[in-house]
């Protein structure tokens, strides 16, 4: 079953990583900056890694390193571990995805992204997947939940079929995506798993928005929306293609 996005994710701009700004103390993926996404009534995107104790953490990097106090990678913690985890610039930790649900409690659209658990974008064990589908399951929506793994999508599909799923997509240019494999980049860039993954939408790459892929896609209904949009003039030119964008760095404007 194909279920289509809300058109509540074609209004709002999303936040990307949330409404983040580290230089007021709300870093990427955190509470504050979820917090402060709904009170600026812009939708939400957040991204899902797993612990080692198979809890959905909402955290962006599979190492600690560059976001937070501490080093290694996420999935060789458990989930209490990280949530004593300070998150740098600020005096929050690594929140839970049910935590998350339960602040933004269907005020605002909240768009999840599930990364690759694999780094090589082959199939999954499905641990995130189950754990984020257990959860949405009584969530009040809008929600959604996108991958660039689309095998993360065909376990999401299996498992909550009710929710609306899409591909986050890309030129996949093999020298930005080392160490992934060039034929994967190849079987990819044409977003060949839209259909078998019952998508309803894509979040494309904005600098590769003019592939004809993505016109046969919006052709057929496909929802589109893009990723990152960093000024207003990038937003203009996306959004000559796009039904909505992801953004950070400036205050998107609402529609009227």
């Amino acid at each position: 079953m194909r279920v289509a996005l809300p058109a509540a994710f074609l209004t709002a701009p999303l936040a990307h990583r949330a409404y983040h700004d580290r230089r007021l103390g709300r870093p990427e993926n955190s509470r504050g900056a979820i917090t402060a996404a709904i009170a600026a009534s812009y939708g939400i995107e957040i991204d899902l890694q797993l612990s080692s104790d198979g809890v959905a953490m909402v955290f962006h990097d599979e190492a600690l390193d560059r976001l937070t106090t501490s080093t290694g990678l996420i999935k060789h913690h458990t989930a209490t571990a990280l949530a004593q985890i300070k998150l740098r610039d600020s005096d929050e930790t690594i929140p839970t995805l049910a935590e998350i649900l339960a602040l933004v409690a269907g005020r605002t659209p909240l768009l999840i992204e599930i990364k690759d658990q694999t780094d090589t974008m082959s199939e999954t064990d499905g641990r995130l997947e189950s754990a984020t589908a257990s959860l949405l399951a009584t969530y009040q929506r809008p929600a959604a939940v996108m991958s660039f793994n689309p095998h993360a999508i065909a376990h999401i599909a299996r498992l909550a079929p009710h929710i609306p799923r899409g591909l986050t997509t890309s030129a996949y240019d093999p020298t930005d995506w080392a160490p992934l494999a060039a034929t994967t980049c190849d079987r990819l860039r044409g977003i060949p798993d839209y259909d078998r993954t019952l998508s309803s939408f894509i979040s494309h790459e904005a600098a590769d928005l003019a592939r004809p892929r993505i016109a046969d896609l919006k052709s057929q209904a496909a929802a589109i929306l893009c990723w990152t949009i960093r000024s207003p003039a990038a937003e203009a030119e996306a959004r000559k293609i796009a039904q909505n964008i992801t953004f950070e760095a400036y205050a998107a404007a609402l529609p009227a």
